[in-house]
């Protein structure tokens, strides 16, 4: 650069231009008509890039985040005053931050990538997240309202953000953010059309209604949706791996119920229930306990949140004091993030088998301030000195050098951490306060109860145990005559306890429960629309 001026060097993030590169943002400002019509001492094209570091420097103000884009470069730069900056943001806008994060968004594993599918699927997950605090202004609190709480009124307006994220690489599919008071459906809703037939959807009970199922099913996307258990959904078939058919919104699904029980290391018990919706079917391709597994993956986007709200922002609020500038900000925020992930991903990628979980989010944030402060990596890739690695930088260099340990599944209480809300000690499970490594965790998996709603009438009074142990023995093969003695066997019953069977077996078959084939042997009564699936 000599002496002189250029006025476009301080536009750069360090390495992760190689993701952001200068003509990609030249692209999205002249298509969202924020091009600078006269050369400028701040061109548009730094202001995206300042607006990037603000969000990899969110601990620092504006010019001190100016200081750290100029240090590494060499030659007279601009000096901008505070307001300079200002008027820099508000003339670019948010524009070419949504368009920037709309081009980077999608998918980042390859479908060799460990953990990134379940069989031919690759597996995403949405969730809301409303902890994200903006500035407690005026204008921020007439667009975003006050949250209220069982004890009071949050200090500080909260911004809702509800993303798309491929759970084996936290990357971000799509993201819309905006009040809290709009509600997780209909964010999610205007994420559907994310979805394609690649891919399987998991999400939690906020997001089992009819027609947001619909809308899934419609974008030939596969789903596993946790419901709730007030749900009664009719029973179409019974399969004989426990979970059962079912018709909703017109859309053929299948129920997988389940126990679990996870065993810590302390001698600590955490229990937990799951109805899983889902369009896989076959049982035999899809067992219903490995889609109970499965299930946990959902808690990735979870982990995407904590990196975006904690490791980037530390916890602090937005900077921006007005809508304009905080849906800018948010947009940058998203940006930011999705290039790291991207950098995170090529580098596990280059060793084989490498799960993109041991990737560490803080090493490279840390290492991509680095080589802003330092100018890196701008245009070429660095290659380390002991010629491994060539194709990642130095980010990627520090995060293969600094590999995470392979997860282990740990409990421990969900707590949340505000002093106003009602969940604020809230640890209705006696899960164990700090982390505790799981030893064993058990799934046990049950049949729909076929006591009210596909029974003509109730069991016997006074025996609700021994019908609940007789049904998920008859429901679990319900084509397979029983003899009176297996199932005393099974219950493990002798002397006098059997004849009180053979009485309780034959008043339930006289009140239709039941079906005798032959003498001292039944079998579970289907009604018409119950019938049990063809086994393999």
């Amino acid at each position: 650069m000599g002496g002189t001026i250029d006025v476009f060097a301080p536009g750069h993030i360090g390495e992760l231009t190689q993701v952001v590169p200068f003509e990609l943002v030249d692209a999205v400002l002249q298509e969202s008509g924020a091009r600078e019509r006269r050369l400028r001492d701040l061109p548009s094209r730094v202001g995206v890039y300042f607006v990037l570091a603000l969000g990899l420097f969110e601990y620092l103000g504006a010019r001190l985040v100016w200081g750290k884009l100029v240090a590494g470069l060499t030659g007279a730069v601009c000096v901008p005053s505070e307001k300079a900056l200002r008027d820099l943001r508000r003339r670019i806008g948010s524009a070419p931050l949504q368009r920037l994060f709309e081009v980077l968004a999608g998918p980042l594993g390859q479908p060799s990538t460990a953990g990134v599918r379940y069989r031919r699927w690759r597996t995403v997950a949405f969730d809301g997240c409303s902890s994200i605090t903006v500035a407690d202004h005026e204008r921020n609190r007439s667009w975003l309202g006050r949250v209220t709480r069982r004890f009071g009124v949050d200090g500080y307006p909260k911004l809702m953000l509800m993303a798309l994220c491929e759970t084996g690489t936290r990357g971000l599919i799509g993201a819309v953010f905006g009040p809290a008071a709009e509600g997780e459906l209909a964010y999610a809703r205007r994420l559907v059309s994310r979805l394609t037939p690649d891919m399987l959807l998991l999400a939690d009970r906020a997001f089992d209604r009819n027609d947001l199922l619909s809308e899934v099913a419609a974008m030939d996307a596969q789903f596993l949706v946790r419901c709730t258990s007030a749900r009664r959904l009719p029973v179409l078939a019974l399969l004989p791996d426990g979970s059962y058919l079912t018709r909703v919104a017109g859309t053929r699904l299948r129920i997988v119920e389940a126990e679990i029980r996870a065993h810590g290391a302390d001698g600590s018990l955490a229990c937990g229930t799951y109805r899983l919706l889902t369009t896989l079917l076959d049982h035999r391709t899809d067992p219903a306990a490995r889609l109970v597994r499965l299930y946990h993956e959902r808690w990735e986007v979870e982990s995407a949140y904590f990196a975006l709200r904690h490791t980037l922002l530390k916890g602090r609020v937005l900077r921006s004091k007005d809508p304009a500038g905080v849906v800018q900000e948010m947009w940058g925020l998203l940006v930011l993030y999705q290039a790291l992930r991207s950098v995170m991903v090529t580098a596990v990628e280059t060793v084989p088998g490498c799960d993109p979980d041991r990737a560490g989010f803080t090493t490279a944030v840390e290492s991509a301030r680095d080589t802003v402060t330092r100018a890196d990596g701008l245009n070429t890739t660095h290659a380390p000195d002991d010629g491994s690695a060539v194709l990642v930088g130095r980010i990627g260099t520090a995060i293969l050098r600094n590999l995470l340990p392979r997860r282990r599944p740990r409990i421990s209480a969900r707590i949340v951490k505000c002093g106003i809300s009602r969940y604020h000690s809230w640890n209705r499970d006696g899960r164990p306060t700090g982390s505790v490594p799981v030893t064993a965790i058990d799934i046990t998996l049950h049949p729909p109860a076929l006591l009210a709603a596909a029974t003509p009438t109730a069991p016997a009074p006074g025996h609700p145990g021994r019908w609940t142990q007789i049904s998920r023995i008859l429901v679990a093969d319900p084509g397979r005559p029983w003899h009176l003695q297996e199932l005393a066997s099974a219950l493990d019953l002798t002397g006098m306890k059997i004849k009180s069977l053979s009485n309780q077996l034959g008043r339930w078959t006289r009140s239709g429960i039941l079906t005798r084939t032959a003498p001292s042997t039944y079998k579970i009564a289907l009604p018409d629309t119950l019938t049990p699936a063809a086994t393999p």
